[in-house]
Parts: structure tokens; sequence; C-alpha cells
């Protein structure tokens, strides 16, 4: 059974939030915004509406998420008293105290996720890496793990894009998610991932190691400007369909966007290649591609602000695309991120999408540099 002190720190987490995120302010200003919207002629500039019925509800997402910790604080001290009388019993009453730290443990940790892009939707792509079969079938295991991540918390997942392995498993896929802070929360996938296993598709039966990479990307909307260039695009078309049989797609609906790059810090050149096939209609998959590209270039000027940041604070943070971040070692059961050092034995759980304890131990530890950068 809890302990007094337990209820105590409980209750002061609670109150602690209340101030940290200023819940009655926001109540006031949720009754603003909130006039703002009943005006005349609001809805006669819908983008500008949409945007101000969103802040109004990111506002109130905040309260919402507050009362549901103060509803299970109450009630876990009602519980406490409940239990002197013996009117519950002490599992009861564990359960009302488990349920009320997931609830502050969770605003807790939203609470950290402060910069601008922490609340975008995302761009998840997944390259196999050298090694054929291997590293391609365990490209599609980290595909699967993330859109079972997603289907947990309530994400809307879209494959944009699929490049199937040769044998098994897959080359490539692009992954749209949709959902609240999908971007502060995934952004910490972002690396390499190295898996160390004995491979179905060796004969020998050894241990072999694989890798694939992660890259992580804020899916940006139309509420946000980027500069693209339309003399440096080019596209191509591509028929999407499978293998052959009734489905496959005999119109060229696949598109492919080039764009040439010059990065505007270093002078250098690159090719940003896009493939999309999320749709049967190919002015859907350019509109796709498209958001894709500004998503790409928006991040890059995301990095090199992080980048110049990090030189200020002597490279707490590390940022590199190519960093290894997690060993996945199957035999051995153990699966560890090298960056915090958390690492759990339930290897199936985490191939099922229980991601959630590396997330934290991620946020708790580079959340406070993350601030200081915005």
């Amino acid at each position: 059974m809890i302990t007094q002190e337990q209820l105590k720190e409980t209750q002061e987490r609670r109150d602690a939030l209340k101030k940290y995120l200023d819940i009655d302010g926001k109540k006031i200003q949720v009754e603003e915004e909130e006039l703002r919207t009943h005006v005349p002629g609001f809805w006669d500039d819908p983008e500008a509406a949409r945007k101000q019925m969103k802040k109004v509800k990111d506002l109130q997402a905040w309260i919402d998420d507050y009362h549901a910790v103060d509803s299970a604080v109450e009630e876990l001290t009602v519980g406490w008293d409940f239990i002197k009388e013996g009117v519950i019993e002490e599992a009861e009453l564990d359960q009302l105290y488990a349920h009320a730290s997931a609830l502050i443990e969770d605003l807790e940790l939203k609470n950290m996720l402060r910069r601008e892009e922490d609340k975008m939707d995302v761009v998840l792509k997944i390259n196999s890496g050298a090694g054929g079969t291997e590293s391609q079938d365990w490209a599609s295991m980290l595909m699967r793990m993330y859109l079972r991540y997603c289907e947990k918390h309530g994400y809307k997942a879209t494959i944009a894009n699929l490049l199937e392995g040769d044998e098994a498993g897959i080359k490539s896929c692009t992954i749209n998610v949709e959902g609240d802070f999908a971007y502060g929360y995934l952004k910490c996938e972002n690396g390499v991932h190295r898996l160390v296993r004995v491979s179905p598709y060796n004969a020998q039966g050894k241990r072999m190691t694989s890798f694939a990479s992660v890259f992580v990307t804020p899916l940006i909307d139309d509420t946000i400007e980027v500069k693209v260039d339309p003399a440096l695009l080019s596209w191509d078309t591509f028929r999407s369909g499978g293998a052959g049989g009734q489905n496959v797609n005999k119109v060229e609906s696949g598109v492919r966007l080039r764009y040439q790059f010059t990065d505007p810090y270093t002078g250098e050149k690159e090719e940003i290649l896009i493939e999309n096939t999320e749709t049967r209609d190919q002015p859907k998959n350019k509109e796709n591609a498209m958001r894709h590209l500004r998503s790409i270039l928006y991040d890059k000027e995301l990095q090199h602000r992080l980048q110049e940041q990090a030189k200020v604070e002597a490279g707490k943070m590390k940022i590199e695309w190519g960093s290894q971040i997690r060993s996945y070692v199957f035999d051995d059961r153990r699966v560890k991120d090298h960056r915090t050092n958390y690492q759990t034995s339930d290897v199936g759980g985490v191939m099922d999408g229980d991601l959630d304890g590396f997330i934290k131990a991620y946020l708790m530890e580079f959340a406070e540099a993350d601030e200081s950068k915005g």
C-alpha cells in the first residue's frame, strides 16, 4: 500500500503542474481567444479562422489534461481516507495511485516539449544499412515497431512510400505520422539503430549485426512559410503498383521529385530526392511530395539553428544524423539506448511499439537543453 509521503508527493506534483502550466492564466486566455471566434465575418478568412480555432483547442487541451490530473489526485486523496475506514481495499488504493502518477508523469513530460516544432506531425523515414536481406528485414521490423507505437498512442500513420527488399523486408519506407506532439516524442528516434541476433537468413546460425537508419523531421503545414525555388524542381512519374495482378497500377501515379538544394550556410550542393506513391492520384501525390520537401527544407534550417546553439553550449547534446543511438540485442534480451543508458529486457514489448521508457528517459535528460535552444 502507498505511504502518506507518496500521497503528499503526488499532491505536490499536481500543485506544481498547476503553477508551471499557469492553468488559471490559460483559462483566461481561452475565454479571450474564444471571443475572437464570435466576431462577425470570422469565417470570411478560412485559413485565419482555422489557425484561431487551433489556438483555442491547444490551450484547452492543456486545461483538460490538468483537470484529468487534478481529478485523479482528488480520487486518490478520498481513497486514502476510505482505506482508513475500511471502505476500499489496499489494491484499489494502489491502482488509484498508479493512475494518478501516470497522468502526472505524462503531463510533466508534455510540459517539456516547448519548442515550436515539438507540436508538429512527423515524417519518419527508415533506410536499411549494408548487409542485404538481414538489414532489410531489420528495417521492416523497425517499420512495424513504429506503426505499433503510433497505433498505441492514437496517432494516424500513413505509409507515403515503400521500397521492398530483394528477398524479404524493405530497403526503405517513409511514414507520415499525425497527432499531438508527434515530433516532440519521436524526435529521439533519429539516428542509427543496431540489431544483434542469430540471423534466420544465415545457414550457419551465426550471430549477426545489422544497421538501419531512422530520419525524423517535422511535417510542416501551410501555416509555416518555406521558400521553394521552382527553377530547382524537376519531376518524374512512374507506376506505383505492386508486382502484378489485379492491383497493379497501369497509370503513372507515382511521382519522384528532385530538388537541387544549395546550403545557404556552407555552399554545399545536394540533390533532394522524394518519391510518393501514397495514393493513385498523381496530383495528390505531387502535393504530398511537395509537403515532404518543405518539411525537409524546414528541418535543415532547424538543424542549423540547433548546431549553432550546440556550439555555444559546448555540444552537450549530439544531433548527428549518423550517430548510433540504440542497440537491440535479441539473444541477451536487452535493448539499450546509448545516449541515456536506459535499457530494458522486454525486447518483445519494444518491438511491439513500447518505446515510452526510451522516450521519457531522453526527454528527462535532454529536454532542458532543448528548451534552452528555443
